[in-house]
């Protein structure tokens, strides 16, 4: 592992019908937190994200939100933070994120989630950067995506070289193992 890399983590901001996804993210946070990586995130508390963020503070990560202005109610921005980037608007606090991230995480979430995965698909097929993106697969959350993934790719849409930055994982072992296996911020 790289000295100050930053995982991004994009999760819901509810915490989902089964308790494994609130548990996971903690998880989660604690063994990224544990692995000494740095991570950056929406900023919020509640949810997933706030799992994520207490989770990787409980064992002194180094953890970055960054809200907008606009959300800050309605996600509650997380107090023990790090630092805490409060954005004018959606776009600049993705872009903020994007450009602090080394790798991208996505866990179970919302459309913002989807719109955060996508989107991050989409500058790698436009070649704006060549980053990593691990989908972790709570309870199968992401077999559909994957499904849609490959349809695209099967229908001539969405370039296979560019699957290769994609990944999946089942469980916090499989995540680790292959953020390990990381050599020049890129995958093996």
């Amino acid at each position: 592992m790289a000295k100050n890399f930053t995982v991004c983590v994009f999760c819901g901001s509810s915490d989902g019908n089964e308790a494994v996804f609130s548990k996971t993210a903690f998880d989660v946070g604690v063994s990224l937190g544990n692995a000494g990586f740095n991570i950056v995130y929406g900023g919020g508390s509640t949810g997933l994200m706030g799992q994520i963020a207490d989770g990787a503070i409980s064992v002194g990560a180094d953890v970055t939100g960054v809200i907008p202005k606009f959300l800050q109610d309605v996600e509650v921005g997380h107090t023990g933070l790090t630092r805490k980037i409060v954005t004018d608007d959606m776009h600049t606090r993705k872009r903020i994120m994007y450009e602090k991230a080394d790798l991208f995480l996505s866990l179970p979430g919302g459309i913002g989630t989807f719109d955060e995965t996508i989107e991050v698909l989409t500058w790698l097929q436009l070649r704006v950067f060549s980053k990593n993106l691990i989908l972790f697969n709570i309870n199968s959350y992401w077999d559909s995506f994957m499904e849609m993934i490959q349809d695209s790719i099967n229908t001539g849409f969405y370039r296979p070289r560019y699957s290769n930055f994609l990944s999946s994982v089942d469980s916090i072992q499989e995540l680790m193992l292959k953020l390990n296996d990381f050599d020049n911020y890129q995958l093996k």
